[in-house]
């Protein structure tokens, strides 16, 4: 193959948007009620309360994100297969089985940092 400005531009691009990003995000998360437990989510799976999964409002379901509650550096990796949450002060809601582990089921809600590759 001949190789030509052009078709080096058109692989660096190909290559590009083949690329990992990684991001970080820090916020509020709160968690999922319990009374949701099998409703179905956005990506069509059923909330599972016993699972490690979240909603994000725009990251591609399956993304897996490392989720540190800032207050007590306790860590879960979830798995995005929902949009959410709705509260705008909110950057993600987490499955009950997360938010035990992170321990913030009493507070309600907890600063977090979101460790992801999407």
């Amino acid at each position: 193959m001949h190789f030509t400005w052009k078709t080096g531009v058109g692989a660096a691009m190909l290559l590009a948007s083949l690329a990992v990003h990684a991001g970080t995000e820090e916020g509020v998360a709160s968690y999922y009620a319990d009374s949701l437990d099998g409703n179905p989510t956005a990506s069509g799976e059923p909330y599972d309360k016993g699972a490690m999964t979240a909603a994000h409002r725009t990251l591609p379901f399956g993304t897996e994100v490392k989720v540190t509650n800032l207050s007590n550096q306790k860590e879960v990796v979830v798995r995005i297969n929902d949009r959410g949450p709705h509260a705008k002060s909110r950057i993600i809601d987490v499955s009950g089985a997360a938010a035990k582990k992170l321990e913030l089921m009493d507070a309600g809600t907890a600063k977090v940092r979101l460790d992801y590759e999407d």
